[in-house]
């Protein structure tokens, strides 16, 4: 079942995004550099996703398996909006409206026991697993920039206070300023580092989790629209 989850669910072509990320502009030598410190506080925040706010890049493939794979674990019984979602699929080369084609898919699962209502109930089941998924990645997510952040954080305060004491004291602790204001830029770049880490992996999954959800969603309106 997984295998054909995997083709119902599009995700965006390596090398149509390679193609157009060759137009994208380039960043210019203004550009700003990032700021050490604004990276300091352990925050947790979702993206702002929507329909009309798609996520950038290419998602992961270990986090389409992932939600896909969650979705498989939790296949419900019997004929649901999977199945329905494969005979729209078998549908895709006939030549037919959009309406027609939802209405003619629910014709076939009649026999099945499908109606409009269990569609978008099962589905909304397969929503509600995406978003468990989600409430999962972000407590894990959230574990690992207080361990990967909330340390170097901590080292940085720890450092800079010590810089400021220093400075008050005789000409023979100069050397030992110098050699600790080595060490902080050195922690500030690795703050900087670790942080656009997470962030990154971070971004990785809800570009995955807004290509499935979206769909998901995209095939209740319809559902709805159509066959109510």
């Amino acid at each position: 079942m997984f295998k054909k989850l995997k083709s119902l669910f599009v995700v965006e072509d390596e090398n149509a995004q390679a193609t157009a990320n060759k137009g994208a502009q380039k960043p210019t030598g203004n550009t700003p550099k990032p700021n050490p410190t604004s990276a300091r506080s352990v925050k947790v925040d979702k993206p702002g996703y929507d329909k009309n706010n798609p996520p950038k890049g290419r998602p992961s493939e270990k986090f389409i398996n992932r939600l896909l794979g969650a979705l498989d674990e939790n296949n419900m019984k019997g004929f649901d909006y999977l199945e329905y979602k494969q005979s729209l699929q078998n549908l895709s080369n006939v030549e037919m409206d959009e309406p027609t084609k939802y209405k003619s898919a629910l014709a076939m699962a009649k026999t099945m026991g499908a109606t409009p209502q269990k569609m978008v109930d099962s589905a909304t089941h397969y929503i509600k697993v995406l978003n468990s998924e989600e409430a999962k990645f972000l407590d894990a997510f959230k574990n690992q920039q207080s361990i990967q952040v909330g340390k170097r954080n901590s080292e940085i305060k720890t450092l800079e206070s010590s810089i400021v004491q220093k400075q008050n004291q005789i000409e023979k602790l100069t050397k030992e300023i110098a050699d600790e204001k080595k060490a902080l830029e050195k922690r500030k770049t690795s703050i900087n580092q670790a942080n656009a880490k997470v962030q990154a992996t971070k971004e990785s999954f809800y570009h995955a989790y807004h290509i499935v959800l979206q769909q998901i969603e995209a095939d209740v309106e319809k559902m709805k629209k159509y066959l109510g």
